[in-house]
């Protein structure tokens, strides 16, 4: 049985169809189940019942009885290429991490409503909203009685949020992307191409950061002096929570320099790599009648395809060497960054994907769609990983997830994005002939 290329009327009559108000409906159900990063289990529970009463023969892969991803597929005749729809359940903020989050408890971070146009809630922004379009889009298609040639894999997973082991911080309890999209690719849910539905504001890109966490820690004087025996006589204070002053003003004074000599382009996008202090630990609370000894910086540092890690703990080294203060440097997290690849065995890429983005959103908008922001590119998405297994990746979604504190996406712009992810799919995967 030969594949064959749907026409656009064909594809049109079959977006037609698709239901908008269960986008909506979906979207808002995915967003009141509550699944910080490591707290996924419900929300997997309900994907998997949802995509089982349609039919899509879900499974649950997991390396954890309790953080699963799900894994569904809507079979073609075998004749066509495999597409993956891709997004993740897990979202940024748990009611508990309020040393991160003022508000972290807030109705905005855990539930999901709507009020007139607008759909309300941290996880329908990032990423729920998103999967629930492909989701309904896969099922229109299903419920259109069109057999594909190639198979459509739906990927909902875990630890797509970066939570990485440190300190008193151990493995598994603190891993995330092990237990994710990695970890599916792994168990053999692989295909042709994969489509990361992720907020883009409808733009697209295959290019994605990397990023080198570091813990630098700073010394005090030895032993810790008592509060009564503080002198301000010397330059140096012997309290490490002091001395970390100075080498804060020079990273931050380093980032700048660091992203804009680093600054990577390519036709799949732009990185311009951030570094943020995003942790800072000295002395402790309840006893605070000594110097502390020791005070801990964990640093972001965000890497292009082009960098080596090891040259960014260098330079590094270097920086904080030139304050004059004992410290240490230490990097416990390396996740790489990639430009996109050619896929197995380098014959093809994402050009047939591309071309199917480029049509759907020619008829939807009228125009090609527009290279991702250096906002959209230079964070860390399952992109990567996808990448790093070979599989040609492309970026493209609705909103613009967390950027600028976004919590609140329009119910269209959901149905458009479901309409969207419905052209694609019949575009790439194409009909058994």
């Amino acid at each position: 049985m030969a594949m064959k290329k749907p026409s656009p009327q064909e594809i049109q009559i079959v977006v037609d169809s698709l239901p908008a108000q269960e986008v909506v409906v979906l979207a808002l159900a995915l967003g009141n189940i509550d699944s910080p990063a490591g707290h996924e289990r419900e929300a997997g529970e309900y994907i998997f019942r949802w995509l089982d009463e349609r039919s899509f023969a879900p499974r649950k892969v997991g390396l954890s009885s309790e953080r699963f991803n799900v894994v569904g597929r809507l079979r073609g005749s075998g004749d066509g290429p495999t597409l993956i729809f891709n997004s993740h359940m897990d979202t940024s903020v748990a009611a508990d991490e309020l040393w991160s989050t003022t508000h972290a408890a807030d109705p905005i971070y855990h539930k999901a409503w709507q009020e007139g146009e607008l759909l309300f809630g941290n996880g329908v922004c990032n990423d729920k909203g998103a999967m629930a379009a492909w989701m309904v889009a896969c099922d229109t298609i299903r419920r259109s009685g069109l057999k594909l040639a190639g198979d459509l894999l739906l990927t909902a997973v875990v630890g797509e949020i970066g939570l990485e082991p440190v300190d008193e911080y151990p493995a598994p309890a603190y891993m995330a992307k092990e237990f994710g999209t990695r970890y599916v690719l792994n168990r053999g849910f692989v295909g042709d191409f994969a489509l990361v539905a992720e907020g883009t504001d409808f733009h697209v890109g295959w290019t994605e950061a990397g990023k080198a966490f570091f813990k630098i820690r700073v010394f005090g004087e030895e032993p810790p002096v008592y509060t009564p025996y503080v002198t301000r006589a010397s330059a140096v204070s012997p309290n490490a929570i002091v001395r970390v002053v100075p080498v804060i003003q020079r990273i931050e004074a380093w980032a700048k320099e660091y992203e804009a000599k680093n600054r990577y382009e390519s036709p799949g996008g732009i990185v311009e790599p951030r570094v943020s202090i995003g942790a800072i630990r000295g002395g402790l609370p309840y006893k605070i009648t000594k110097t502390s000894q020791v005070c801990a910086l964990y640093l972001d540092v965000r890497i292009t395809p082009a960098q080596n890690p090891e040259e960014v703990r260098r330079e590094l080294g270097k920086v904080l060497a030139g304050v004059g203060v004992p410290f240490d440097l230490e990097l416990y997290t390396y996740r790489r960054a990639y430009d996109g690849v050619q896929g197995y065995g380098s014959k093809g890429g994402n050009e047939k994907l591309l071309s199917a983005i480029g049509s759907a959103h020619q008829a939807m908008f009228g125009q090609e769609p527009e290279r991702c922001l250096p906002q959209h590119t230079s964070m860390w998405r399952d992109i990567n990983v996808f990448h790093e297994a070979g599989i040609p990746g492309v970026m493209y979604g609705p909103g613009i997830s967390l950027f600028g504190g976004l919590s609140a996406i329009k119910a269209e712009e959901l149905v458009r994005a479901a309409k969207l992810y419905t052209w694609i799919a019949l575009e790439s995967c194409g009909l058994a002939g």
